[in-house]
Protein backbone atom coordinates (compact mmCIF):
# COMPACT_ATOMS: atom_id res chain seq x y z
CA UNK A 1 0.00 0.00 0.00
CA UNK A 2 1.08 3.53 -0.77
CA UNK A 3 2.41 5.31 2.32
CA UNK A 4 1.68 8.86 3.34
CA UNK A 5 5.39 9.69 3.07
CA UNK A 6 5.46 8.48 -0.54
CA UNK A 7 2.32 10.46 -1.34
CA UNK A 8 3.73 13.61 0.27
CA UNK A 9 7.02 13.25 -1.65
CA UNK A 10 5.10 12.95 -4.93
CA UNK A 11 2.97 15.99 -4.08
CA UNK A 12 6.10 18.05 -3.37
CA UNK A 13 7.68 16.90 -6.63
CA UNK A 14 4.64 17.49 -8.83
CA UNK A 15 3.09 20.53 -7.11
CA UNK A 16 5.32 23.62 -6.91
CA UNK A 17 2.45 25.89 -5.82
CA UNK A 18 2.37 26.40 -2.06
CA UNK A 19 -1.33 27.31 -2.27
CA UNK A 20 -2.19 24.04 -4.00
CA UNK A 21 -0.08 22.11 -1.48
CA UNK A 22 -2.05 23.76 1.35
CA UNK A 23 -5.30 22.86 -0.41
CA UNK A 24 -4.14 19.24 -0.73
CA UNK A 25 -3.28 19.15 2.97
CA UNK A 26 -6.64 20.71 3.90
CA UNK A 27 -8.54 18.14 1.84
CA UNK A 28 -6.42 15.40 3.42
CA UNK A 29 -7.46 16.64 6.88
CA UNK A 30 -11.10 16.86 5.81
CA UNK A 31 -11.03 13.37 4.31
CA UNK A 32 -9.43 11.84 7.41
CA UNK A 33 -12.26 13.29 9.47
CA UNK A 34 -14.81 12.20 6.87
CA UNK A 35 -13.56 8.62 7.12
CA UNK A 36 -14.80 8.60 10.72
CA UNK A 37 -18.11 10.27 9.94
CA UNK A 38 -19.07 8.76 6.58
CA UNK A 39 -16.80 5.73 6.27
CA UNK A 40 -15.50 2.96 8.49
CA UNK A 41 -13.42 5.15 10.78
CA UNK A 42 -9.87 4.06 11.46
CA UNK A 43 -10.11 1.38 8.77
CA UNK A 44 -10.61 4.07 6.12
CA UNK A 45 -8.70 7.03 7.54
CA UNK A 46 -5.34 6.49 5.86
CA UNK A 47 -6.75 5.64 2.42
CA UNK A 48 -9.24 8.51 2.50
CA UNK A 49 -6.51 10.91 3.63
CA UNK A 50 -4.29 9.83 0.74
CA UNK A 51 -7.13 10.49 -1.73
CA UNK A 52 -7.48 14.00 -0.33
CA UNK A 53 -3.74 14.63 -0.41
CA UNK A 54 -3.27 13.45 -3.99
CA UNK A 55 -6.52 14.46 -5.70
CA UNK A 56 -4.95 17.49 -7.46
CA UNK A 57 -1.29 16.34 -7.43
CA UNK A 58 -0.92 16.63 -11.21
CA UNK A 59 -2.85 19.89 -11.64
CA UNK A 60 0.05 22.35 -11.29
CA UNK A 61 2.34 20.76 -13.88
CA UNK A 62 -0.20 19.17 -16.23
CA UNK A 63 -3.55 20.98 -15.88
CA UNK A 64 -4.71 19.87 -19.33
CA UNK A 65 -4.16 16.22 -18.35
CA UNK A 66 -5.62 16.44 -14.83
CA UNK A 67 -6.39 13.98 -13.23
CA UNK A 68 -4.96 11.54 -15.78
CA UNK A 69 -1.36 11.64 -14.57
CA UNK A 70 -2.10 10.98 -10.91
CA UNK A 71 -4.72 8.35 -11.78
CA UNK A 72 -2.21 6.50 -14.01
CA UNK A 73 0.50 6.78 -11.35
CA UNK A 74 -1.82 5.25 -8.73
CA UNK A 75 -3.02 2.46 -11.05
CA UNK A 76 0.61 1.51 -11.81
CA UNK A 77 1.02 0.93 -8.08
CA UNK A 78 -2.16 -1.13 -7.72
CA UNK A 79 -4.03 1.67 -5.94
CA UNK A 80 -7.20 1.27 -8.00
CA UNK A 81 -9.60 2.48 -5.31
CA UNK A 82 -7.68 5.73 -4.86
CA UNK A 83 -7.32 6.11 -8.63
CA UNK A 84 -11.06 5.72 -9.13
CA UNK A 85 -11.99 8.19 -6.40
CA UNK A 86 -9.61 10.78 -7.83
CA UNK A 87 -10.90 10.19 -11.35
CA UNK A 88 -14.41 10.91 -10.05
CA UNK A 89 -13.75 13.97 -7.87
CA UNK A 90 -15.39 16.38 -10.30
CA UNK A 91 -18.99 15.74 -11.35
CA UNK A 92 -18.41 17.11 -14.86
CA UNK A 93 -16.19 14.13 -15.67
CA UNK A 94 -19.24 11.88 -15.19
CA UNK A 95 -17.31 9.02 -13.60
CA UNK A 96 -19.71 6.90 -11.52
CA UNK A 97 -19.54 7.14 -7.75
CA UNK A 98 -19.09 3.58 -6.59
CA UNK A 99 -17.96 3.96 -2.98
CA UNK A 100 -18.32 6.20 0.03
CA UNK A 101 -14.76 7.33 -0.65
CA UNK A 102 -15.73 8.56 -4.13
CA UNK A 103 -18.66 10.55 -2.75
CA UNK A 104 -16.75 11.97 0.20
CA UNK A 105 -13.95 13.29 -2.01
CA UNK A 106 -16.45 15.24 -4.12
CA UNK A 107 -18.13 16.51 -0.95
CA UNK A 108 -14.90 17.63 0.71
CA UNK A 109 -12.78 19.01 -2.13
CA UNK A 110 -14.55 22.13 -3.39
CA UNK A 111 -16.19 22.98 -0.07
CA UNK A 112 -12.89 22.75 1.81
CA UNK A 113 -11.42 25.26 -0.62
CA UNK A 114 -14.42 27.54 -0.21
CA UNK A 115 -14.23 27.39 3.59
CA UNK A 116 -10.57 28.36 3.26
CA UNK A 117 -11.48 31.36 1.12
CA UNK A 118 -14.11 32.43 3.67
CA UNK A 119 -11.54 32.16 6.45
CA UNK A 120 -9.00 34.31 4.65
CA UNK A 121 -11.24 37.38 4.59
CA UNK A 122 -12.23 37.27 8.27
CA UNK A 123 -10.21 38.96 11.03
CA UNK A 124 -10.31 35.80 13.18
CA UNK A 125 -10.15 33.42 10.24
CA UNK A 126 -11.69 30.02 10.74
CA UNK A 127 -11.80 30.48 14.54
CA UNK A 128 -15.16 32.27 14.35
CA UNK A 129 -16.40 31.05 10.97
CA UNK A 130 -19.97 29.71 11.05
CA UNK A 131 -21.98 27.63 8.61
CA UNK A 132 -24.32 30.59 8.20
CA UNK A 133 -21.44 32.80 7.03
CA UNK A 134 -20.34 30.16 4.55
CA UNK A 135 -23.89 29.77 3.19
CA UNK A 136 -24.16 33.55 2.79
CA UNK A 137 -20.85 33.68 0.88
CA UNK A 138 -21.99 30.76 -1.32
CA UNK A 139 -24.86 32.96 -2.54
CA UNK A 140 -22.41 35.72 -3.52
CA UNK A 141 -21.27 34.57 -6.98
CA UNK A 142 -18.53 37.20 -7.01
CA UNK A 143 -16.85 35.78 -3.91
CA UNK A 144 -14.35 32.99 -4.70
CA UNK A 145 -15.86 32.90 -8.16
CA UNK A 146 -13.70 29.93 -9.18
CA UNK A 147 -15.48 27.67 -6.70
CA UNK A 148 -18.22 25.76 -8.45
CA UNK A 149 -21.31 26.00 -6.28
CA UNK A 150 -22.86 23.02 -8.10
CA UNK A 151 -19.99 20.83 -6.85
CA UNK A 152 -20.57 22.01 -3.27
CA UNK A 153 -24.29 21.21 -3.38
CA UNK A 154 -23.84 17.93 -5.22
CA UNK A 155 -21.21 16.78 -2.72
CA UNK A 156 -23.60 17.14 0.20
CA UNK A 157 -26.33 15.40 -1.79
CA UNK A 158 -24.01 12.49 -2.58
CA UNK A 159 -23.39 12.02 1.14
CA UNK A 160 -27.11 12.45 1.85
CA UNK A 161 -26.41 15.16 4.40
CA UNK A 162 -27.72 18.70 4.77
CA UNK A 163 -25.28 21.25 3.39
CA UNK A 164 -25.16 23.29 6.62
CA UNK A 165 -24.38 20.14 8.59
CA UNK A 166 -21.54 19.25 6.23
CA UNK A 167 -20.19 22.81 6.33
CA UNK A 168 -20.17 22.72 10.14
CA UNK A 169 -18.42 19.33 10.10
CA UNK A 170 -15.66 20.58 7.78
CA UNK A 171 -15.14 23.81 9.73
CA UNK A 172 -14.66 21.77 12.91
CA UNK A 173 -12.28 19.37 11.15
CA UNK A 174 -10.12 22.20 9.76
CA UNK A 175 -10.19 24.58 12.75
CA UNK A 176 -7.45 22.84 14.81
CA UNK A 177 -5.12 23.12 11.79
CA UNK A 178 -5.66 26.84 11.15
CA UNK A 179 -2.01 27.85 11.55
CA UNK A 180 -0.68 25.08 9.30
CA UNK A 181 -3.27 25.82 6.62
CA UNK A 182 -2.98 29.61 6.77
CA UNK A 183 -6.57 30.03 7.93
CA UNK A 184 -5.94 32.33 10.87
CA UNK A 185 -7.51 35.34 9.18
CA UNK A 186 -6.52 38.88 8.41
CA UNK A 187 -6.04 40.02 11.99
CA UNK A 188 -7.62 43.32 10.96
CA UNK A 189 -10.84 44.46 12.59
CA UNK A 190 -13.91 43.71 10.45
Amino acid sequence: MLTRDEAWALLLEWTPSEALRRHARAVEIAMRAAAHRYGDGALDEERWGLAGLLHDADYDRWPEEHPGRIVAWLRERGEDELAHAISAHYTGWQVPYETKLDRALVACDELTGFIGACSLVRPEGIATLTPRSVRKKLKDKGFAAGVERHEVRTGAELLEVELCEHVAFLIEALRPHAAELGLEGTGAPG
